[in-house]
């Protein structure tokens, strides 16, 4: 018996428009996530790198001097911005994505806190099932790409922070001038990493009913009754996502690392 034949192929094939419907909003899903993703990655990042303490006070003594050690010096040093970064961070990486989407989905976007209309886009997108879809992977994203972009941010000597303020410079122009640009060139290729793997998890949404490609592959299988061949299409459309995107950020980060070379 042939697990693979050129008939089943041939059923498959009638389901077409629902697999091309499902690479549009597989890209569709993974360009917005990307987006929100590496925002609020930078805002995590530059939480966690933040130096706000507001209890610094109590490292010091009645005279005013420096107190070497103790619970108060210890609490001085709690800096409430990182702390909720960190807390966030070490959450979600210790999390099933699956899980991470159902309480976005069952949780969050339900009718007693965040209701969304039942809108139709594009004939086939439902904005209901897609925007949970969007917010959790975002979410997910996020946490993951502010650990590469903090050590992006660190990676940069310090010496350039320094030469930036004698410039004049503030704390803002110097991130987004000086220490970003460079930061972004040295992590490319992790971020490419993780953005390529967005668009692999993206195909966890069909969960909750998001018509991806997983979606097309799951009306093709139960309707036929076969499930090698639906697969095998979903294998070779992922791969014409990822692959090509890959190549395109290998690209950009060649173009980048012209100036290194001497």
């Amino acid at each position: 018996m042939n697990l693979i034949s050129m008939e089943n192929f041939a059923l498959v094939a009638q389901y077409a428009d629902l697999f091309k419907q499902g690479m549009i909003v597989t890209i569709l899903l993974s360009a917005l996530t990307v987006l929100f993703g590496f925002l609020l990655a930078l805002l995590l990042a530059i939480m966690r790198l933040s130096t706000f303490q507001p209890l610094r006070f109590l490292a010091l003594d009645k005279q005013g001097h420096l107190r070497d050690q103790g619970a108060l010096v210890v609490l001085s040093r709690f800096n409430p911005i990182s702390f909720i970064a960190t807390v966030y961070v070490e959450l979600i990486r210790a999390t099933p994505m699956l899980v991470q989407l159902w309480l976005v989905y069952f949780l969050l976007f339900n009718k007693n806190v965040i209701s969304l209309p039942q809108v139709t886009v594009l004939g086939f997108i439902r904005l209901e099932r897609f925007i949970p879809g969007v917010v959790a992977l975002a979410l997910n994203s996020g946490a993951y790409l502010s650990e590469i972009i903090r050590a992006g941010i660190q990676s940069i000597d310090g010496g350039q922070t320094e030469a930036a303020r004698s410039l004049g410079l503030t704390q803002g122009q110097n991130m987004r001038f000086i220490v970003l640009p460079q930061a972004i060139k040295n992590i490319l290729p992790a971020i490419a990493n993780e953005f390529v793997t967005i668009i692999k998890e993206s195909a966890i949404t069909y969960t909750i009913g998001v018509q991806d490609i997983m979606a097309a592959v799951n009306a093709a299988k139960g309707a036929l009754y076969i499930v090698i061949e639906p697969l095998l299409v979903a294998t070779v459309m992922y791969f014409c996502l990822t692959f090509p995107t890959s190549k395109i950020i290998a690209y950009f980060e060649r173009r980048m690392s012209r100036g290194d070379k001497r």
